[in-house]
Parts: C-alpha cells; sequence; structure tokens
C-alpha cells in the first residue's frame, strides 16, 4: 500500500521506511513543547493538592447558592476545555451546562439573566479580553463568577468572584499543553465540588496516569515517522472525549500545519465519512467505556474504506483491524481518560513537527496570549 494523503507522491512510504532507522536514533533538540508536555505529572500533581481543599470549600459555598445554570466561557485550548467541562459537569452533576458565545456580549451587548447562574471563565494567561468583559458582564447581571487561570496575578483573577489556579509553572511554548490538562484538572475538582459521581480519590490518581502515559514516547517517535507527509487528517471521539478530539486537532494544525478537522463519531456519519478514501488518515480517541461501541463500529467502517486508521484506545480493549495502534497503559476508567489520552496525542503532535522539519515553540503567525473582542 502506497500513501495518497492530499495526492502526495507515491514515494512517501518508501522514503520513510528507508529513513527510519537513522530518524528512530537521532534525537531531535529538546523543544519547550516537548518539556512541557513531561511536566504534566508533576503539575497535575501541584494543582491538586493546591486546590483540593479549595474545592471543599466552594463546595459548601455552592450548596447554599444553589446554581441552576453553568456557563463556560473560553477561546482557544482554554475552549476546549470548556468543551470536556460541559460534558464532566453535566455526567456528574445533572446542572445545565452552556458554552458562552462572547459575541453575544462583545459585539451584540444583549443582557442576559445570570441569576443563580455560574459563570466560569477559563483562560491560561487571564487576559482574554472578551473573555474578561463576558464575565464582567455576567456579574454585572447576577451571575457568581469563577476564574480557572494559570496567571494569579491576572485580569481574570482580580475580575472574578474566586479562582482557581492551574500550578502548571510559567508557560514558555506556544502549544499549550501542561496549561490544558492543568485546567481538566481543575474541572475535575469542581465536578467533586458539584456532585458526588467524581471523587477527590479518583481524582488523585490522575497524575500515575499521566505518567504512565508518557511511557509511550519511544513508541510514537517511531511511529510518526509514517506520517512525515500527512496534510489532512480527521480526529474523531465521542463524549467524555470529545473535547480532545479539538484539541489534538488544534495541536496538528497549529504546530504541523495539518489540515486537521474534529468531530463526534456520531456527527461523522452524517456527511463528512463521504471523505474518506484509501488511506484518508483519521485518528480514534477510542478509550473503554460508553463511547467505545459506536467508535468501534466506525473503526469498522473506516476499514472496509481502506482508510488510514490510528487507534488510540487500552491495552485490554479488543479493536478491530486499524492500520495502528497507540495502547494507554493502565486501567483508567472512562470518566477519568481524558487527561492520559491527550498526552500521547501531545507527544505525537510534538514529534510529528521535528520530523516535518518544523519548529513547534514558533507556529508562523501565532502567540501565547491572543486578544479578541
Amino acid at each position: 500500500m502506497n500513501f495518497r494523503f492530499c495526492h502526495i507522491i507515491a514515494h512517501c512510504r518508501e522514503f520513510a521506511h528507508s529513513n527510519r532507522s537513522c530518524c528512530a536514533t537521532i534525537a531531535p533538540p529538546m523543544s519547550l513543547m516537548m518539556e512541557e508536555i513531561r511536566e504534566q505529572p508533576e503539575a497535575l500533581e501541584r494543582t491538586f493538592k493546591a486546590e483540593r481543599e479549595h474545592a471543599k470549600e466552594f463546595s459548601r459555598f455552592a450548596r447554599r447558592q444553589g446554581f441552576r445554570l453553568i456557563v463556560l466561557v473560553a477561546r482557544g485550548t482554554s475552549d476546549n476545555a470548556a468543551t470536556f467541562g460541559r460534558y464532566l459537569l453535566e455526567i456528574t452533576t445533572g446542572i445545565p451546562v452552556s458554552l458562552a458565545a462572547p459575541s453575544v456580549h462583545t459585539l451584540y451587548h444583549a443582557p442576559l439573566d445570570f441569576h443563580r447562574a455560574l459563570v466560569i471563565g477559563i483562560s491560561q494567561s487571564g487576559e482574554g479580553t472578551d473573555i474578561n468583559r463576558v464575565l464582567g458582564s455576567a456579574r454585572r447581571q447576577g451571575a457568581t463568577t469563577l476564574a480557572i487561570t494559570n496567571e494569579r496575578s491576572s485580569t481574570m483573577a482580580r475580575l472574578a468572584d474566586d479562582a482557581f489556579l492551574v500550578r502548571a509553572g510559567r508557560q514558555r511554548s506556544v502549544a499549550a499543553t501542561k496549561t490544558y490538562t492543568g485546567q481538566l484538572m481543575l474541572l475535575y475538582l469542581l465536578a467533586a465540588a458539584l456532585g458526588s459521581h467524581v471523587t477527590s480519590a479518583s481524582i488523585s490518581e490522575i497524575p500515575g496516569w499521566a505518567k504512565q502515559a508518557l511511557a509511550l514516547e519511544t513508541e510514537l517517535r517511531e511511529l510518526v515517522e509514517r506520517y512525515r507527509y500527512m496534510r489532512v487528517c480527521a480526529v474523531v471521539a465521542r463524549g467524555i472525549n470529545y473535547a480532545n478530539a479539538f484539541e489534538l486537532a488544534l495541536k496538528l494544525m497549529e504546530t504541523c500545519y495539518v489540515v486537521a478537522e474534529r468531530f463526534s463519531s456520531a456527527d461523522f456519519r452524517h456527511g463528512p465519512i463521504a471523505l474518506v478514501e484509501r488511506d484518508f488518515p483519521v485518528i480514534l480517541l477510542m478509550p473503554p467505556g460508553k463511547a467505545f461501541r459506536d467508535l468501534k463500529r466506525l473503526a469498522e467502517r473506516l476499514g472496509k474504506l481502506r482508510a488510514e486508521t490510528i487507534a488510540f484506545s487500552s491495552h485490554g480493549a479488543r479493536l478491530p483491524p486499524t492500520t495502528r495502534a497507540v495502547r494507554i497503559p493502565g486501567e483508567i476508567p472512562e470518566i477519568y481518560s481524558p487527561i492520559p489520552y491527550i498526552i500521547p496525542g501531545q507527544l505525537f503532535t510534538c514529534l510529528l513537527a521535528g520530523v516535518k522539519g518544523l519548529d513547534p515553540d514558533n507556529p508562523r503567525s501565532l502567540q501565547i496570549v491572543t486578544r479578541t473582542v
């Protein structure tokens, strides 16, 4: 089988094969992105230990308030964390969760009734102009506001009624990794504060699962050579890992310049599957759990279409035939799988950028803090 990724010439696979041995033995220079990916277990541990008592205090406050609605406000990678938060909080608390449209506030100035609502801003820097405007507007209209940020002294942390801090240390890489998983960690703590389905004891296991996931680096370093010439792909997940499809696709776009479309496996069947032809690359995030059966059926369909499929799943999962499978170590309950499952995706994108000859720390046209209104 040869590759036809975006009509790349047919000898790509042969070129990759002939260079595999030398590429596997020559380690690329360490990027800031890779350093921050590797820092995640410790950063997650710090965040958990520093904020778990804060979460218990917030739980007592939340019971008195009786929140009937949660609204999450974010952009970019933080918006992907918000998408995760929507699934997690609705599943575990029974409270409806909405993702805010900042333009409703910043462009249309629409007054909304936020009484008995908890409005949560999520931002690595805490300096997103439109996110902070939404928080200010929501507070004036009756909301309790909360910040999730990596920066204690940021505008967002000062503006909100309360702030939960990611303890990731300074982000130096433009592509966010440790701050994304830190935001997810804090959303787990909020879920524990607002409901009973997520426990502090289980959350405390996440840094260990993250450390196990990092052990896949050597395997992924060999795998990415196969995708040196990939220019387009689809990333598919469902349920609690749906946000990770957006996050992995974003990392592929900003560090590897791959046109990466992201979908729910249910939505993928409603039209986008028509894109798939022989050798079209599709990345599947499919941990065991509620969404696994649907993703397995999709993988079987993609196999019949002779797509190039990469399945991220567990060691014990029974997978249909796929082109490649990345097996995440450990027995991880689905509800806690998003952090351990995004880390191999981060490794994949960082290493792929290297074999493409790109610098993941300096993606063109991007900077760490982006301000929009």
